[in-house]
């Protein structure tokens, strides 16, 4: 995984505009207009989206159409899940030593 796609989504602006798209595709102005953002901010943000691989563009007629693109996506589900085990086995831990505190206040 890019790391290009957590500094992508690290931004606030581009984090929303994300969220927006996860509904359907939008165009420039649509999501301008939702986030109360001017255009040319709106296109440079999305530029680095799709820069990163998290967006693609779609010209129709003279709108360009935004839309996710699934596979960052996936690829950032995969990597959290490899922490799973981790915080399962600090989990049980946890859950050891506070019964041990219960049992030891019984």
């Amino acid at each position: 995984m890019q790391s290009s796609v957590f500094a992508a989504l690290g931004e606030p602006s581009r984090l929303r505009m994300v969220e927006l798209l996860r509904t359907g595709p939008l165009s420039v102005g649509e999501i301008a207009e939702k986030l109360e953002i001017r255009q040319p901010q709106v296109s440079k943000h999305l530029r680095v989206l799709g820069d990163s691989g998290i967006v693609s563009v779609e010209a129709l007629a003279r709108k360009r159409i935004y839309h996710l693109i699934p596979e960052p996506f996936e690829q950032i589900a995969q990597w959290t899940e490899s922490f799973e085990t981790l915080w399962e086995v600090r989990m049980d831990s946890l859950g050891t030593f506070l019964d041990s505190i219960t049992d030891d206040n019984d």
